[in-house]
C-alpha cells in the first residue's frame, strides 16, 4: 500500500472521489528477462481474459538489471515489455545508483528506454533525476534495510516522479474522450 503504486492510488481516490482497483503483476526482484516471461503473460490476461481496461498503467523496471548487466538482453527485453503496453502508459526511467560505475550503466539504460519509449509513443516519468536530486539525504532516509530498495519515503519520490506525467496522459485522455463524445452528440444532432 506504500509503494510509489499504491501512493498514487490513493491520490487518485482523493482527486476523483471515485474507487479505484490496484491490479499489479509485479514482482520485487524482477529482472526485464523475468518480466518477460512471467509478468507479462499475466499482464495480458488481465487485459484479454478479465477483459480490464486500466485507465491508469505505470511500469517501473529495469533497476535489477544492473548487477548483471547485458545491454544487448536489457534493449530487447525492454522493446518487448514496451511493445505491450497501452498507449497511456507512463513508464518510469531508472532510478539513480549514485555509485559512478553503476550509473554509467543506468545511463546506457536510460537511453534504451527513452529510445524504445519513443518509438512506442510512451510518456517517461523521469525517476533517475528525482532520486538524484535526492542526493546524501536520500542515500540515508530512503531506502530500506537492503539499501537497494525503497522504503516508504523513498517510494513517496517514486511517486512524485510519475505525477506530472500521469496528469498529463489523464488530461489528454480526457479531453481525447470528452471530444469524442462532442463528436458523437453533434452528428447526433445533425
Amino acid at each position: 500500500d506504500r509503494s510509489y503504486v499504491g501512493q498514487i492510488a490513493d491520490e487518485l481516490r482523493r482527486s476523483t472521489g471515485r474507487s479505484v482497483r490496484v491490479v499489479s503483476p509485479r514482482v520485487s526482484g524482477a529482472t526485464t528477462s523475468l518480466a518477460v516471461r512471467d509478468q507479462l503473460p499475466r499482464f495480458r490476461d488481465i487485459r484479454t481474459l478479465r477483459g480490464l481496461r486500466p485507465d491508469v498503467v505505470t511500469v517501473s523496471i529495469g533497476a535489477n538489471d544492473i548487477a548483471e548487466w547485458d545491454p544487448v538482453r536489457f534493449d530487447r527485453n525492454i522493446r518487448s515489455i514496451f511493445a505491450e503496453l497501452p498507449l497511456h502508459a507512463v513508464v518510469a526511467d531508472l532510478p539513480c545508483f549514485h555509485f559512478p560505475k553503476n550509473e554509467r550503466k543506468v545511463a546506457e539504460a536510460n537511453r534504451m528506454l527513452r529510445a524504445a519509449a519513443r518509438e512506442h509513443g510512451l510518456v517517461v516519468a523521469p525517476l533517475h533525476e528525482a532520486t538524484r536530486r535526492q542526493g546524501l539525504r536520500g542515500i540515508l532516509t530512503q531506502f530500506a534495510r537492503d539499501m537497494f530498495h525503497p522504503n516508504d519515503h523513498g517510494y513517496a519520490v517514486w511517486a512524485e516522479a510519475f505525477r506530472p506525467a500521469l496528469a498529463a496522459v489523464l488530461r489528454s485522455r480526457h479531453r481525447a474522450a470528452t471530444s469524442s463524445l462532442s463528436g458523437i452528440i453533434e452528428r447526433q444532432a445533425a
